[in-house]
Formats: C-alpha cells, sequence, structure tokens
C-alpha cells in the first residue's frame, strides 16, 4: 500500500485525529462484543507510548443526524480504559468549544474520545465545514476504520483536504494487505467461497472474482436463483428473478470455475424471527418440491466445497452457506468454517470478508483458525469488486 503509514510519522507530542470503527454493539449502556475496540488497540498504544495527544472519533449506528443517548460513544470510551489500562477521557461532543478547551488540555501520551460523530448529519454529508472543524483540532491524521473505509464521510474522506498529512494505522494496512495480495498475488489454487442471501448484493463480486480464481463456490440463499437459472425447480426458495438471466451470464463466464451446491437442506416452514422450522430433509438440487425452500447446502456439497478449500492455498469466503442463526440450519456454514481452519494449517491464506461470515465464525470459535477477519463487511465486499476505497484513496501518498 503506497499510503503513508503511522510508522513513517513522528507522533511525539503531535496532537493527532484518529478514526476508529467503536461501532459496537452495546446492551444498557455496556459494551456486548469489544471486538472492533481490541482490533484498533496495536495502533492506540502505538502512538499512547510514541507521546502523541490521541483524539479518537468514531461513529455508532445511525442516529440519522440527531442526539440519541443509547448510541453514546461512553460505553466504548469507559470499555477502552479497561483494555489498555490508561486514563481514557470522553467529551459528550464531536466539534464546538467544549471539545477544543479539552484537546488543549491534553498531554502528550493522553487518550481523548470524542462523541459519536453521526449525531450530526454534516458527517454522513461529507460537509467541508465539518470537516475542515475536525482537521483543525489535530497536526496529523490517522485512519484505522477499515469498516468505514468504504464512505466518503467527514471523518473518511472530507478531513484529509484541511491537514497536511494523513496515515494509515496498523488495522487498516494489515486489511488492504490481506485482500490485496489475496487478489494481486494469490497462492494457487485461489478459491473464493460466496454466500449469503441474494445475488444482487455479490454480482460485482462475482464478475470481478472470476477472471482471478479457479474455483468459486456458491451457496446460501443466493444459491437458488443460480439454480433457477439452470432451469431447476427451486420451489418457495429466495429467489431473485430480475437477477436469473444476469446468474445465466455468470454461469456462462464462469462454466469452469463456478461450482453450486449438489444437494440441499429444505423445509416447509421457516420463520426466522422465531428460529422455528417445519420438516427438514435434504435432497438434491434439481428435486426441491413446490412446497419447500433451500435452507442450507447438503451433506455431498459440505464434502465437496470442504475439500476443495482444504486443497487451496488461498481462500476468500464472503457470505454464510445457510441460515446458520438456527442450529439446525448451521452444519454447511460451520462446516465451511471448519474447512477454512483445516486450510489453514496445511498453510493456505483464508481471509474471511467481514460481516455474516465473520459472525458465523466467531460463533464456531475458529476466529484465531483463521489468517484474517475482516472487520469491515462492506468494505471488504467493495474492495473484492475493484472499487477504490474513498477512506484509502485519501491518505498521503509516499
Amino acid at each position: 500500500m503506497k499510503k503513508l503509514f503511522i510508522e513513517d510519522i513522528n507522533p511525539e507530542n503531535q496532537k493527532i485525529i484518529l478514526r476508529v470503527d467503536f461501532n459496537v454493539p452495546l446492551k444498557n449502556g455496556v459494551v456486548q462484543n469489544d471486538k472492533r475496540i481490541k482490533a484498533a488497540l496495536p495502533t492506540i498504544e502505538y502512538l499512547s507510548k510514541k507521546n502523541a495527544k490521541l483524539i479518537v472519533m468514531s461513529h455508532l449506528g445511525r442516529p440519522k443526524g440527531k442526539k440519541v443517548p443509547e448510541l453514546s460513544l461512553k460505553p466504548a470510551a469507559e470499555r477502552l480504559e479497561e483494555l489498555t489500562g490508561r486514563n481514557v477521557k470522553f467529551v459528550d461532543e464531536c466539534i464546538g468549544a467544549k471539545v477544543k478547551d479539552q484537546i488543549n488540555d491534553l498531554k502528550p501520551g493522553e487518550i481523548l474520545v470524542l462523541e459519536n460523530l453521526r449525531f450530526h448529519k454534516e458527517e454522513t454529508e461529507n460537509d467541508d465545514e465539518f470537516s475542515k472543524e475536525l482537521a483543525s483540532y489535530a497536526d496529523i491524521y490517522v485512519n484505522d476504520a477499515f469498516g468505514s473505509a468504504h464512505r466518503a464521510h467527514a471523518s473518511t474522506h472530507g478531513i484529509t483536504k484541511y491537514i497536511s498529512k494523513a496515515a494509515s494505522g496498523y488495522l487498516l494496512k494489515k486489511e488492504i494487505e490481506y485482500l490485496g495480495n489475496a487478489l494481486k498475488s494469490p497462492k494457487r489454487p485461489f478459491t473464493a467461497v460466496i454466500g449469503g442471501a441474494k445475488i444482487s448484493g455479490k454480482i460485482e463480486v462475482i464478475d470481478s472474482l472470476l477472471p482471478k480464481v479457479d474455483h468459486l463456490l456458491i451457496g446460501g440463499g443466493m444459491a437458488s436463483t443460480f439454480l433457477r437459472a439452470m432451469g431447476y425447480e427451486t420451489g418457495k426458495s429466495l429467489v431473485e428473478e430480475d437477477k436469473v438471466e444476469t446468474a445465466k451470464k455468470l454461469l456462462e463466464k464462469g462454466k469452469d470455475k463456478i461450482i453450486l451446491p449438489k444437494d440441499l437442506v429444505i423445509t416447509d416452514i421457516l420463520d426466522f424471527d422465531e428460529g422455528v422450522t417445519g420438516k427438514i430433509r435434504e435432497t438434491g438440487s434439481d428435486e426441491i418440491p413446490e412446497n419447500m425452500k433451500a435452507v442450507d447446502i447438503g451433506t455431498s456439497t459440505i464434502k465437496q466445497f470442504s475439500e476443495i478449500i482444504e486443497k487451496s492455498q488461498t481462500v476468500v469466503w464472503n457470505g454464510p452457506m445457510g441460515v446458520f442463526e438456527i442450529e439446525k440450519l448451521s452444519a454447511g456454514t460451520f462446516k465451511t468454517a471448519k474447512a477454512m481452519a483445516n486450510a489453514t494449517i496445511k498453510g493456505c491464506t483464508t481471509i474471511i470478508g467481514g460481516g455474516d461470515s465473520a459472525s458465523a465464525v466467531e460463533q464456531a470459535g475458529l476466529s484465531d483458525s483463521v489468517s484474517h477477519v475482516s472487520t469491515g463487511g462492506g468494505a471488504s465486499l467493495e474492495f473484492l469488486e475493484g472499487k477504490e476505497l474513498p477512506g484509502v484513496e485519501a491518505l498521503s501518498d509516499i
């Protein structure tokens, strides 16, 4: 990545404004999962130990430009203090006189967390004045929020126009390097595993990956649209009718690489919210009865997909293989996660592309058994599509 990196700058006694991704789940004012906070610790610790005056900013949830007390970043600041063992200050605004006063009082090595950026609509609007104000608080800008790097917002993009140095942190650099190396110079065989409910969000990813991969395995609800494109009956399975022709074109383009499920787990009733299913059985992919719907990949497909993954040298996975949130329908997803872990042991570079895939691997207890779990579902998808990420492009060149 030919962009300025925090090890290229001298943070000593400098005011540094750091964009992180502290978009964490809260319950009764307590952080329920601190994974994203922990992911930012290497950058925070590095800058603190180098005696930077550190100003930390992030968004949380979707308050839509209004102050929503339940979406305050104060619990994240408190958790950061616990994790670092340092005194972490918090200010209940992200711009204005109160913020300036707190920043002016910062001593080298101290940390100040600003309030939720999205309490101001100017953040998501990439407003110039808002960007300029954020930039005025610091000498150097550091972005370590990969999960927001695909957004051209004030704190990820606009701010860089008004500050002389804009560098990446450890997490952002790690994310870009893992995904970048996988796409530009993968060890082969290179396999992509693509799942999730709908094909519509993954068309560009599949199209971009097909020329690069040796195998592209398709599972999840989106497989049904491809099966319909092959002329199979899909019963009540989720099919995007307006994408059937697109699926046909992708199948033609990837006829030697795309592998669809040969069998599926089906049910007649599925209430996702209640976690309820009706009768469950397996069937061939071309034999789904009209009153049944596909909810997971079947035993033979799991075996086939696992064998391909475990013989690969690079694997990128984005999207679950079925409704893994319901235990009876989780085998396809969790066994795919296990295959990823087995492949890693054999020396394969295994990358989980964030979002539901990351949740599934965590639920399977295998997050530490793969090479890399991305912190940004949307950002990793856009990167896999070959798109430039505004938050990365805006950083200073070296």
